[in-house]
């Protein structure tokens, strides 16, 4: 048996609890691993508050992502003790995730983790950390140059804080858009010069706006991401990777075809296995293990309903990593 976060949903309404299972089995091409640690990404949060529709189908463990050691595996790239992190691959929407002892992983989603990078770190990184660094890698790809301006909204976030940090460390000018201005020494910490009050983005403003950015990492959407791009700069960029402020894009085509500007779509759920190994490579490299550890709260299993609520409720800094006991 081992214990994991189930959520059900039936004629007699939701539930989400901590229940003892049977054990699991790969099947075909599949990797089991004992999970360690876990974390709770935006989509957690959603899944275990029932705020959203992310769950495919009932019964579900969810927890898009985890990080441990193989148990058995049936694919050949993953041998019986191998370290590894899983995320994205529908992993907790269509198949049962994480937020357990065991998992059953799809080896498209995996990476095997170096010495001296622990899976506790792995899930402060998480999906979060993963699609900020495909954001940077897709700047990079399209032109960005050294010493540059680049905004990062939704600052404080799991995604926010670890692309603050990767941009910081590549030499990178930083400007961080917060609601929560009292975190400015966090997000200074973290790598960032400048902070900006979110207020000035969220509204309604000219398709057009003084040019600011060389480039920007979105996490919020809707007249956030519109504004961004009405600032960025001639040929620049804008990597798009969440909606917290809505799935909306109210804007105009200006910035595209009057400055060249370009947007950037991140999916972290299925990227090119190249890329997939490449951005966990620039995380490896560049990611300082104290640093997470400054920006990381670590709560058990028994505490993942309770996580996940203090995200939805925007009153999480940084990243929930969830010790799997």
């Amino acid at each position: 048996m081992f214990s994991a976060l189930y959520l059900q949903k039936d004629a007699g309404g939701f539930s989400a609890d901590v229940r003892e299972l049977p054990p699991l089995e790969p099947g075909e091409g599949e990797v089991l691993v004992r999970i360690q640690h876990s974390t709770l990404n935006f989509k957690d949060g959603l899944a275990i508050t029932d705020r959203s529709p992310v769950v495919r189908r009932f019964p579900m463990v969810p927890g898009i992502d985890g990080a441990g050691v193989v148990i058995a595996s049936r694919h050949p790239g993953f041998q019986p003790g191998d370290r590894v992190a899983s995320t994205g691959a529908e992993v907790g929407e269509t198949r049962w995730g994480c937020l357990a002892q065991q998992a059953v992983l799809p080896p498209d989603g995996l990476v095997k983790l170096p010495a001296g990078f622990s899976t506790e770190h792995a899930m402060a990184v998480g999906t979060a950390g993963f699609t900020a660094a495909l954001a940077v890698l897709a700047l990079e790809r399209h032109g960005l140059k050294p010493q540059s301006e680049v905004l990062v909204t939704g600052a404080t976030g799991g995604v926010g804080s670890i692309a603050i940090a990767l941009l910081a460390r590549a030499g990178h000018r930083v400007t961080a858009a917060t609601g929560k201005m009292a975190e400015a020494d966090y997000l200074r910490a973290l790598g960032a010069a400048d902070i900006l009050d979110r207020r000035t983005l969220e509204a309604a403003g000219k398709p057009l706006q003084k040019e600011r950015w060389d480039a920007v990492v979105d996490a919020a959407g809707s007249h956030t991401l519109v504004n961004a791009l009405a600032q960025t700069k001639w040929n620049g960029t804008v990597a798009a990777c969440g909606l917290a402020q809505g799935a909306d894009l109210p804007g105009s085509v200006m910035p595209f075809i009057l400055r060249g500007v370009t947007l950037a779509g991140i999916n972290s759920v299925w990227p090119a296995r190249p890329l997939r190994e490449a951005a966990w490579q620039r995380i490896f490299e560049s990611l300082d293990t104290g640093l997470l550890d400054g920006l990381t709260q670590t709560i058990p299993l028994a505490q993942a309903r309770w996580g996940a609520q203090a995200l939805m409720d925007g009153k999480v800094r940084g990243r929930f990593v969830v010790r799997i006991d």
